[in-house]
């Protein structure tokens, strides 16, 4: 403490948390609304009769398999940079974004058998709510993979070395990364319960 002028005056702290990482859980926080808005109105619609009851595609579940290894991949690279470990840094990092890509082609692969179930866009909405949640969410990991892209980009063409910089892009990834995993898994989940 500093005391001016015969007053304490207590010093300024900073907060724990950088501006990135806050500016990132701002953007979860908001996309959490969204989804759990898009789910309540599904209930409610649900309710209200004239619902078709399907299966979800076997696709889906391998999808759910993919991106929670690929989540578990990006941890392990994300360990790995930080013990200074170059080559299983890239190569976990570099398959979280393989698995990443396969998770998309098997979502596809699942709208592709709802389409055969019969349930094209404006059908019913049952279709519809699953559609446009599975779509939204998929958009949420286009954006993932773009950041894990830049990543295995700066990993592979920037000579290694771990800098605090580096490190904070990695974790904004990771934790993004671990974020649309959950999100699917809750999806998932909320399909298959109701």
């Amino acid at each position: 403490m500093d005391t001016t002028n015969g007053h304490t005056v207590k010093p300024y702290l900073q907060s724990k948390i950088h501006p990135l990482k806050f500016a990132l859980w701002v953007g979860i926080g908001s996309i959490l609304m969204v989804f759990a808005s898009l789910t309540s109105a599904y209930v409610v619609r649900q309710a209200s009769g004239n619902w078709i009851e399907f299966v979800m595609p076997k696709a889906f579940y391998i999808s759910t398999a993919l991106i929670i290894l690929s989540s578990v991949l990006l941890h392990l690279s994300y360990l790995a940079f930080k013990r200074e470990e170059e080559r299983p840094y890239k190569n976990y990092l570099l398959g979280a974004g393989i698995l990443g890509v396969g998770f998309l082609i098997f979502q596809y692969q699942g709208w592709l058998t709802m389409m055969e179930y019969g349930l094209p866009l404006r059908t019913n909405a049952s279709g519809d709510f699953t559609y446009i949640l599975s779509w939204l969410h998929a958009g949420h990991v286009l954006g993932g993979l773009l950041a894990i892209a830049i990543s295995i980009l700066v990993a592979f063409s920037i000579p290694f070395k771990v800098t605090a910089s580096r490190k904070l892009r990695l974790e904004l990834v990771l934790t993004y990364w671990h974020f649309v995993d959950i999100l699917w898994i809750y999806l998932l989940l909320f399909f298959i319960l109701q």
